[in-house]
């Protein structure tokens, strides 16, 4: 089942014009431990499983990697800029991220610390919902998936919030935004 539905995740990222530059140039981002994840890799899913077109409700792409050798904030911005130039054709907003900096600016932003990240696996497992923990990246014989709770809702397009590091506000938000962009996701709410 893992390696079909490797797959078929293969096939509709290279069919969206959003994602498919960042695997054919995937050297072009040169960062360490870069991954292509998230939120984009889970609405061109269910773009394509409800016939939307490809870029439909997606506003940026996330690209990260783990650095723990530097966390400067002038380094992470250096590496966005350079990589926004670079895709300067892909028509939304790239966020570029070091998972190893986090924790530096995350009580900041949304009112709580966490502790800081060891890998890319334990900064994806940490994403909001079940669906966006993901991550992706190509080697020579495919895809490397990170996918920590498995790709079945994200193939099944529901919505389940990950409680290991987000608070029902952060959930709630972002089901607001998504059931008024694919309102044929199963929802489960935060209680459920």
């Amino acid at each position: 089942m893992k390696e079909a539905q490797e797959t078929k995740l293969r096939a509709v990222i290279a069919e969206s014009p959003l994602l498919s530059p960042f695997l054919a140039r995937w050297d072009q981002l040169s960062l360490p431990d870069v991954w292509l994840a998230a939120g984009a890799v889970a609405q061109t899913v269910w773009n394509h499983k409800f016939r939307y077109p490809s870029a439909h409700g997606i506003n940026d792409i996330d690209i990260i990697y783990f650095d723990a050798d530097n966390l400067s904030e002038d380094a992470e911005t250096a590496h966005s800029v350079r990589i926004r130039a670079a895709f300067r054709d892909v028509p939304v907003w790239i966020d570029v991220k070091n998972q190893a900096r986090v924790h530096c600016w995350y009580k900041e932003k949304f009112g709580y610390s966490i502790p800081p990240y060891t890998s890319i696996a334990k900064a994806i497992a940490t994403f909001p919902t079940t669906a966006t923990a993901i991550g992706l990246r190509p080697h020579d014989t495919g895809l490397d998936v990170c996918a920590p709770y498995g790709m079945s809702d994200l193939f099944g397009s529901v919505a389940r919030p990950n409680r290991k590091q987000i608070t029902r506000e952060i959930y709630e938000k972002k089901l607001a935004k998504w059931k008024a962009s694919w309102p044929d996701l199963t929802i489960i709410g935060w209680d459920e």
